[in-house]
């Protein structure tokens, strides 16, 4: 990338200061600065050396850049940089070791490979299994008195994992900020995250959106079918 007064590539004190920067969304034109940066092999280098310091930090350090680069240097599978960001961070940005009740890591995978309709199954199930541990019974879909046993770390992973990798769009967490916007208007949160079409629920798995150009807040789903009161409860279990 240049500036465009001078044209001069940016210094790697500027990079890191772009990486640094808390986007709660990744746009359009925040992508396009960091697609000209990866044109250039020295930044690529600096941007793996960037996001696994801080991977590699105990405090939830990672930002939605990082997912964003680690996606875009996956999918461009120049082999040099990808044999490099897989040996520095062979499961993505989300270290392993912060997954200390449950093993997400092949929810990480699915989400860093955009397969977010296989996604969505696997956080049902995690959601799931986690109150099955705690309360021995089977689960195929929670009740509101089940979200007392979901510790607020999964839930947190959960939703970092989500919105990582999807530039900032979907997530628990987003979610929330559409409902609380809408004054926690049930029916305009379904309508802001396009769960609706003419005015019913939309018919699952057909007529949702699974791809990262479905509109903010559209995924992941959770009991859409089954009311409101599960999806309050959980929304309440997130303070961050």
């Amino acid at each position: 990338m240049t500036t465009k007064k001078n044209k001069l590539p940016l210094t790697e004190e500027q990079i890191i200061k772009i990486l640094t920067k808390n986007y709660s969304i990744i746009t359009s034109e925040i992508e396009k600065i960091i697609d000209e940066i990866l044109i250039n092999q020295k930044n690529k280098e600096i941007i793996i050396n960037e996001i696994t310091k801080r991977s590699n930090l105990n405090n939830n350090t990672t930002q939605l850049i990082d997912g964003l680069v680690y996606q875009k240097i996956i999918e461009a599978n120049d082999h040099q940089t990808t044999e490099q960001l897989i040996k520095q961070l062979p499961n993505g940005v989300i270290n392993s070791k912060k997954f200390k009740n449950t093993n997400y890591q092949i929810l990480q995978k699915l989400l860093i490979h955009k397969k977010f309709k296989e996604a969505d199954k696997l956080t049902q199930k995690c959601l799931c299994e986690i109150v099955e541990l705690k309360t021995k019974k089977k689960k195929n879909w929670l009740y509101f008195t089940d979200i007392q046993f979901v510790p607020k770390e999964d839930l947190f992973i959960l939703d970092l994992l989500w919105k990582i990798y999807s530039k900032g769009k979907f997530g628990f967490s987003i979610q929330k900020k559409i409902w609380i916007k809408n004054n926690k208007k049930w029916d305009k949160l379904w309508e802001k995250i396009y769960w609706l079409k003419q005015g019913n629920m939309k018919r699952y798995p057909q007529e949702f959106m699974w791809t990262i150009d479905a509109p903010e807040g559209h995924l992941p789903l959770f009991n859409q079918l089954r009311g409101t009161q599960t999806l309050y409860f959980l929304f309440n279990n997130i303070e961050w």
